[in-house]
């Protein structure tokens, strides 16, 4: 499941022209297309893969693993900024952004798991939703402007010039972080829960705490809408709802009925997926610098492909080649750990 989120993320982050299927984008503020289920997916799968490795982990470990997935993060903006030829790039360059989101996520949940008995994580759960809940009530948290409680923190906190510029809300921000934590954290006892599972009829439990999820998100999302841009509550419980009976559906499909085949390229994906990421982030403004990818998309208008069509098969095409490096590191068994 990881490696078809991370499959899933350099799809519709490399799409090229101004049309592109609407569930390839994401929603513009309140909504919920399929791209808008990418990263919440991944978190929830960080979520699981800290409660499978917890026993092995160690505060430093953690605080370690954490500094460099940030810094990973922060350095590929440098390197965008790089190859637009901005070398002053301290001045403006981009402090948050999706590893950093995750390295934030990574460092509290598995601090949590190692502090806290894990049937007391689902009281930090709905403390922090709660909480944020508040925020987003009495800080204007659903204005798509500068009064928004989430665009005022980050301004005061690093100043604008070193946040998203195409909207006034960053939506990798600091405060909506306590959201995604807990969204990491639901993941963590999803994770504990199938270790805990021994049979199809035992992970029944597991089925309908990710349906209620899902349906209480909705209900939800009537007074605080889905909104992917500041990580709403309701948008944490339908999509970890949605996660959670993917996970399970794949559970069945290839560990009990033993039918992975046709799976394999996303284990590929999923044993370097923060690699093959990085790599994907750092190849596609290359790619771009040179207009590789416009001459790639208007051969394709020019051969007749409608535009969306053309956009999707770039994409799968750029997919294609990341493929091939995650298929050479999986041949030879190379491992790359962030």
């Amino acid at each position: 499941m990881r490696g078809l989120t991370v499959f899933l993320m350099i799809l519709v982050n490399n799409g090229v022209g101004h049309e592109q299927f609407t569930e390839l984008q994401h929603s513009k503020w309140d909504g919920l297309t399929l791209c808008d289920l990418v990263f919440p997916f991944f978190l929830f799968m960080v979520g699981v893969s800290v409660w499978l490795a917890h026993k092995r982990l160690t505060p430093q470990k953690i605080v370690s693993r954490t500094i460099r997935l940030f810094l990973v993060g922060v350095l590929l903006h440098v390197w965008d900024m790089l190859l637009d030829g901005q070398w002053a790039f301290w001045h403006e360059v981009r402090l948050w952004g999706v590893l950093q989101r995750i390295a934030l996520c990574y460092c509290a949940a598995a601090l949590l798991v190692l502090y806290v008995k894990p049937q007391r994580l689902v009281y930090c759960i709905a403390a922090l939703l709660a909480g944020y809940a508040a925020l987003l009530y009495f800080g204007h948290g659903y204005s798509p402007d500068e009064t928004n409680v989430l665009c005022r923190a980050d301004r005061w906190l690093v100043g604008q010039a070193h946040l998203y510029h195409k909207s006034p809300i960053d939506p990798e921000g600091l405060l909506g972080t306590i959201p995604s934590i807990a969204h990491t954290l639901i993941g963590v006892l999803v994770g504990r829960g199938l270790g805990a599972s021994e049979s199809l009829r035992s992970l029944k439990s597991l089925k309908f705490i990710g349906a209620a999820m899902f349906f209480v998100g909705l209900a939800l999302s009537l007074w605080l809408p889905l909104n992917k841009r500041i990580w709403s509550p309701s948008y944490v419980l339908v999509t970890c709802g949605l996660a959670t009976l993917l996970l399970l559906m794949l559970v069945w499909l290839v560990d009990m009925e033993g039918n992975n085949r046709w799976c394999r390229l996303f284990q590929m994906f999923g044993m370097n997926a923060f690699f093959l990421y990085v790599l994907s982030e750092m190849l596609a403004p290359v790619v771009s610098h040179f207009g590789a990818n416009h001459t790639i998309y208007e051969a394709m208008l020019s051969g007749g492909f409608d535009p969306r069509m053309a956009s999707l098969c770039y994409a799968l095409l750029f997919d294609s080649l990341i493929a091939i490096v995650a298929w050479t590191l999986w041949r030879y068994k190379i491992f790359v750990k962030v």
